[in-house]
Order: C-alpha cells, then sequence, then structure tokens
C-alpha cells in the first residue's frame, strides 16, 4: 500500500525509529502511566499499519503520528469518562431502587431481565456478539468489528439485524 510516498515497509520502519519518541508522547498523553502508554501505542500502530489512520504527506511523518497518538489518548480519556459517568449515573439509581424495591418489585425486575437474557441468547451468534460487544463492553461498531475479525459493513448489519430481531422477540411482553 502507497500513501504519499510511503509504503507500508517504510511506514513500520519509521514507526520503529519513532517508537521512544512516541512512547514518550504516549507517556505525557497518559498522564505519565506507562502501561496505559504502551496499550495506546499498540491501537495507534494498529490503525496506522491497516490504513485507518492515512497519513497524507501534509506535515511530517513524526508531526502526523504524535497527532493520531494525541487523539487516539483523548478518545479513551472522553470513552473513560463518559463510562464512568454512566456507572455512576446506575450506581445511583441503582442503590435507590434497592432501597425502595419491595421483594415483589425485585422478583418482577429479574423476570424481565431473564425474558430479556433469553431472547438475547435466540439471536443468531454473531448479532450476540456484536450486541454484546457495544451494549455491555461498551465498543463501538467498528470495534466491534476489528475484534471479530469481520468487515464493518458486516458488523453494522449484525448490529441492526440483530437490534431489530430483539424487538421483535420482546414484541408483546411487558418489560416494563
Amino acid at each position: 500500500m502507497r500513501r504519499y510516498g510511503v509504503t507500508n515497509t517504510n511506514m513500520q520502519r519509521e514507526l520503529e525509529q519513532l517508537h521512544e519518541s512516541s512512547l514518550a508522547w504516549a507517556r505525557y498523553c497518559c498522564r505519565q502511566s506507562t502501561e496505559e502508554a504502551e496499550d495506546l501505542l499498540q491501537e495507534v500502530y494498529l490503525r496506522v499499519l491497516d490504513g485507518r489512520a492515512r497519513f497524507d504527506g501534509r506535515s511530517s511523518f513524526k508531526t502526523w503520528l504524535f497527532a493520531v497518538i494525541r487523539r487516539a489518548s483523548r478518545a479513551r480519556i472522553r470513552a473513560r469518562w463518559l463510562h464512568l459517568d454512566l456507572l455512576e449515573r446506575w450506581f445511583r439509581a441503582e442503590a435507590h431502587t434497592i432501597r425502595e424495591a419491595e421483594p415483589a418489585q425485585r422478583f418482577q425486575e429479574s423476570e424481565r431481565n431473564q425474558r430479556f437474557r433469553g431472547a438475547l441468547a435466540r439471536l443468531a451468534q454473531r448479532q450476540q456478539e456484536v450486541l454484546h460487544l457495544v451494549f455491555y463492553q461498551g465498543l463501538t461498531v467498528e470495534e466491534s468489528a476489528t475484534m471479530l475479525g469481520i468487515s464493518l459493513g458486516s458488523a453494522r448489519t449484525h448490529f441492526a439485524r440483530g437490534k431489530q430481531r430483539l424487538r421483535e422477540l420482546l414484541q408483546g411482553e411487558d418489560l416494563r
């Protein structure tokens, strides 16, 4: 693959040459956490080598790479913040529900959860996987596709069809 004079082999060589400075920059972006910086760099290198991050030649390769690292770290920070915010909201709501829920209500909720899990289990395996990764693991459809080794279009199709089938299975059941 050739992008603005940089072949994939040359790109790998560039990444190797810039690794130490990239790691230092990633560590800075990750608030000095070496472990997190290494994870971030692995994610960035994959994006670069598989073409999801494309060098367009408008700057030096190093400048471009550092920008990709920065954007990826910011995306992780945002995702972590959203995840923590949602967890906090859930815990507050759950604590409120637990305090006020009567035994009959708790039974009804567990029954509802069982029906939902049962409907989810009736989906095609790939639909279950994509829905689980998106809803329970917080991945995007694109990240799910990468993780499952399928195309983005296929993942989107499984996601949409899975949600639709889940609606059909649960239609008529009162899950409130």
